[in-house]
């Protein structure tokens, strides 16, 4: 099934909020094994979004689910493509303080899931997406049919 190339910015907005709350978790959790859990379903989700899609993420299906049919239609779409990248960019974070936790790296763990938290609130709050807007950077900076 291939994926659309257009989306819901408030689908967007709610996903980054649900994944706020989750990162947000991490960092507040005092149990070393419940944050590694929630730390891995955040990945999970982050590289379900990335490589099989953004309407396949489980925060996606929830917003289709639940938030959606309560909801007139979208005034206007979004491209996927910045906000796929951006989940990708989440990925990396993520994976980065999933590894530093299980390695026994508290610090670095719990920095990368600062950063990514504090992307996933900008998203959630005022709708700037920081991985949209890196994705644009590196598109305009690339060569002409790159």
């Amino acid at each position: 099934m291939s994926q659309p190339t257009q989306v819901d910015p408030r689908g967007l907005r709610v996903v980054a909020g649900i994944t706020a709350v989750v990162l947000a978790l991490v960092l507040v959790v005092p149990s070393e094994p419940v944050r590694t859990a929630l730390l891995a379903v955040q990945v999970a989700v982050f590289a379900i979004a990335s490589f099989v899609g953004l309407t396949a993420s489980p925060w996606a299906l929830v917003y289709a689910k639940v938030v959606r049919p309560r909801l007139a239609p979208p005034a206007a779409l979004e491209d996927a493509r910045p906000p796929r990248f951006a989940q990708l960019v989440g990925l990396a974070f993520t994976t980065v303080a999933l590894v530093a936790l299980l390695a026994g790296s508290t610090t670095i763990a719990l920095v990368a899931t600062a950063f990514a938290l504090v992307a996933a609130l900008l998203n959630a709050v005022v709708g700037l997406c920081l991985g949209c807007e890196l994705y644009l950077a590196v598109r305009r900076l690339s060569p002409a049919g790159a």
